[in-house]
């Protein structure tokens, strides 16, 4: 390596989606260390009116939001305080617990974040939140333009600023580590109680031939209307062709686009009462043949005694080469690039390693165990376009004190006779004696059918059967049943 560069080289896997990502400037801002609970959006109630009653209702609407779509504050917490008793512009950071100091909610003197932490973990209340930032190296606070702190999220709000029923302007922060979420929550929060405000909330706006064609109806433009403001859109036509404009209320966050209006006029219009038509384009449905093939063999392989097992498409490099007494090379497997497990390295090629590892996994069950499982392998094909297809394999394994290679036998006699093969060569089928890795030496068999090889079956190698940590002898038999199609 003399002469090499010294320059580390970093690979960097960009998602599809994050285009954020793509230029160095992304790059560098995706790798700054996020602060905690990087987003806080806030809003005012002015003019509103308290009383005891909307007061409660005020206070147990943020502890029901808190709970729910906040997900106990860990994704958004909210805090509400006076107005008149701080002033703008307000600042949102984060500091060092030592140096954050203030007087909480409901408290008499002042105290450090520190001492709040310790002083939380007795509360009922507060102390199961304690834990979202009490192992970060800095807390969020925000402080008004004098330096009076607001709120220490989402633990505790400042006693300075608490509201109460003579409080005539509210101002509503919500910090997020999802700003989406904290975006419907402030919404909640204002329209909820904005129609206590001298001044109630306004909304926003959207159009007719689309309703129609999508539902399947065929209704004027003012009967639209009428439907959608029954559904709590308020509507009007806009004079301008068919359109009509909706107003879309903060409450409703579930509007994103104008199929959801859509599909609240088909609701209101009452889907029972849509007209039922033949559609223009239409086809008889048919089960998948490799697929149906498929399920009528599970049913006859449960029936013989067999329980049918289901394990992953994904397994390591040893499960289907060194522990199988076989070489990686030699298995033709697709292989990850960038396997997060070393459980998850390669597509299996073969279902026997995932059957032992079950049995591997239930040795303590009653013997003798007897799993099927019939699933995809997936292998290399370079003629075709993604370098690899699937095959439909079956196995089968029985484990008991006695290899049982006439139970496995059986077996196959019993699927052959299910896909109405004969035994015999030529136009049937028949088994011939081989030579596996995988199996003992002498007891294993190659499976023909219509003088082509399908499969195997066998008395396991003892190797194998150690390397899966198994004790007692094992039969298997493994085949492709697409050929059977």
């Amino acid at each position: 390596a003399s002469g090499a560069s010294d320059v580390i080289l970093y690979k960097i896997d960009v998602p599809a989606n994050r285009y954020d990502l793509l230029c160095l400037e992304g790059l560098v801002r995706g790798l700054q260390p996020s602060s905690v609970r990087p987003h806080a959006v806030a809003a005012v109630l002015r003019n509103i009116t308290f009383t005891q009653e909307r007061y409660d209702s005020f206070i147990e609407l943020q502890e029901k939001l808190h709970q729910n779509i906040c997900r106990k504050r860990s994704l958004v917490a909210i805090g509400t305080h006076d107005l008149d008793t701080i002033s703008g512009p307000f600042t949102y950071t984060a500091k060092a617990p030592g140096d954050i100091c203030f007087k909480p909610l409901n408290q008499s003197q002042e105290y450090t974040a520190s001492q709040l932490m310790s002083l939380y973990k007795t509360d009922s209340h507060l102390r199961h939140y304690l834990h979202i930032i009490e192992d970060k190296p800095v807390y969020p606070v925000i402080y008004d333009s004098n330096g009076v702190v607001l709120s220490m999220p989402p633990i505790i709000n400042g006693d300075h600023s608490k509201i109460t029923l003579k409080t005539k302007n509210v101002f509503i922060e919500c910090t997020a580590t999802d700003v989406t979420k904290a975006r419907i929550v402030l919404d909640m929060m204002v329209t909820m109680f904005s129609e206590y405000c001298s001044q109630p909330f306004t909304k926003e706006k959207l159009s007719s031939a689309f309703i129609n064609q999508k539902v399947g109806i065929n209704e004027s433009t003012e009967k639209l209307a009428q439907l959608l403001t029954r559904m709590c859109l308020r509507s009007q036509p806009t004079g301008v062709g068919d359109e009509i404009e909706v107003e879309i209320p903060p409450t409703r966050s579930d509007v994103i686009h104008a199929c959801d209006i859509m599909e609240d006029a088909a609701m209101a219009y009452g889907f029972n009462n849509i007209t039922r038509t033949t559609p223009r384009t239409y086809t008889v449905a048919n089960q998948f043949p490799l697929n149906k093939l498929t399920e009528l063999l599970r049913q006859d392989l449960a029936a013989a005694g067999f329980t049918e097992a289901l394990n992953f498409a994904l397994c390591s490099q040893d499960d289907i080469a060194d522990k199988l007494g076989k070489k990686i090379s030699e298995t033709k497997a697709v292989h990850i690039s960038n396997p997060k497990t070393a459980e998850f390295q390669v597509a299996r090629t073969t279902l026997l390693a995932g059957l032992l590892k079950t049995i591997a996994a239930n040795r303590k069950m009653p013997l003798p165990l007897k799993l099927f499982e019939i699933s995809d392998v997936v292998l290399q094909d370079p003629t075709k376009d993604v370098g690899a297809r699937n095959s439909r394999r079956f196995c089968a394994v029985y484990y008991n004190r006695s290899p049982g290679f006439e139970v496995i036998h059986g077996l196959l006699d019993r699927t052959m006779q299910l896909l109405e093969v004969k035994p015999g060569r030529g136009e049937g089928y028949h088994i011939q004696a081989s030579d596996d890795s995988t199996f003992f030496p002498g007891r294993c068999a190659e499976i023909f059918v219509h003088g082509k090889s399908v499969g195997r079956l066998g008395v396991l190698h003892p190797d194998v059967i150690n390397r899966f940590e198994l004790t007692l002898p094992c039969s298997a038999l493994e085949m492709d049943i697409e050929p059977f199609l």
